[in-house]
């Protein structure tokens, strides 16, 4: 017993006097993507840096709340979301803490990163999706869907379909279309999609690309992933689906098609800061962006970074909207008031 209590005690001194950076070789991810390919993503930083990742999975809603109840006992370092308005959601509601990094803020552009006050900006976009309208090949002159005003013009009545328009991929879109448009006639143009729609909002953006597919409905949205997943499928059952859909990045002619992202922020009370900016650092690396866009086909932040993905080369290149994707989120408390007012589930 006296000599393990020595070891104990010897060992607690050599930990004492090792330099910090020798101690600090963990790094706690609360993480919202559950993608198998950003395994290696991980293992390639540990091995780079020798920082150990602890992981907790959770969706984005499960990781914000539980960030709330740890409170200032959080062991979280480094908060990965799926979705720009959580992640405008979770600045405000001060869970995260400015990061100050010259990498980050030249490879990564100023609207896919949360507001500068001065100390840096809290969260960083690392890859993008766009929110593109899908149709029926058969039945739907693309020319009546490359916008996403056509989505409540009356010549689309019965033909459309989406997810609920409280998910936060279609609050963000919606945020966006009312920067561009203003409240009163973002107001009437989703009373217009309530109208046009062919059934209840239901299901996932899959299960809208398969609704246009069956002849349920005729015109949809989704995120461009989800859509490029299909395309990459060896299922003949999602071949023959991406055959009988077209797909149109909506308003090129205008302020181009709305894009979200997943992102990054160091937690507020990260006792990892260092490691926590390394790794954010790291995420918007050459190798760590093709991972992104190769693994889960979203295209990279980074823009000069270039993918081998046949599913977004096919998709081809796109005029995307640049307005700050914070305003998306900042936006979504009048657009779900909206929303409840013309009954869009």
């Amino acid at each position: 017993m006296k000599i393990r209590s020595f070891c104990l005690a010897a060992s607690l001194a050599l930990a004492a006097a090792l330099p910090a950076h020798a101690q600090d070789k963990v790094l706690n991810l609360y993480s919202a993507r559950h993608y198998q390919t950003d395994e290696a993503l991980y293992a390639n930083f540990t091995k780079a840096t020798g920082i150990r990742i602890n992981r907790v999975d959770a969706d984005d809603a499960g990781i914000l709340a539980r960030l709330k109840s740890e409170g200032a006992a959080s062991p979280a370092d480094v908060i990965l979301l799926v979705d720009a308005a959580r992640l405008w959601r979770a600045e405000t509601d001060g869970l995260f803490q400015p990061v100050r990094s010259a990498v980050l803020e030249q490879r990564i552009p100023a609207h896919l990163r949360g507001a500068d006050a001065g100390q840096g900006s809290q969260w960083f976009g690392l890859s993008t999706r766009g929110r593109v309208i899908v149709y029926n090949k058969a039945s739907v002159n693309k020319d009546d869907a490359d916008t996403y005003e056509e989505l409540g013009d009356p010549k689309n009545k019965g033909k459309v379909c989406t997810r609920s328009g409280s998910h936060p991929y279609n609050l963000s879109l919606f945020g966006a279309v009312m920067q561009h448009l203003g409240e009163a006639a973002t107001e009437a143009w989703l009373k217009g999609v309530v109208a046009n729609m062919a059934r209840a909002p239901k299901g996932g953006d899959t299960d809208q690309i398969k609704a246009v597919a069956s002849g349920e409905c005729q015109i949809a949205i989704t995120n461009t992933y989800y859509l490029a997943r299909m395309m990459r499928s060896s299922n003949p059952d999602d071949r023959a689906v991406v055959e009988k859909v077209g797909v149109v990045f909506p308003n090129q002619q205008t302020w181009g098609t709305h894009v979200n992202i997943a992102g990054a922020a160091v937690a507020r009370h990260s006792p990892n800061r260092d490691a926590a900016r390394q790794f954010l650092e790291y995420l918007a690396s050459d190798s760590a962006q093709a991972y992104f866009a190769d693994g889960n086909n979203e295209w990279p932040a980074v823009a000069s970074v270039k993918t081998a993905n046949p599913a977004l080369a096919a998709l081809g290149s796109f005029k995307a909207e640049t307005i700050p994707v914070s305003v998306t989120g900042s936006n979504q408390v009048k657009v779900q008031q909206i929303l409840d007012r013309v009954g869009y589930k």
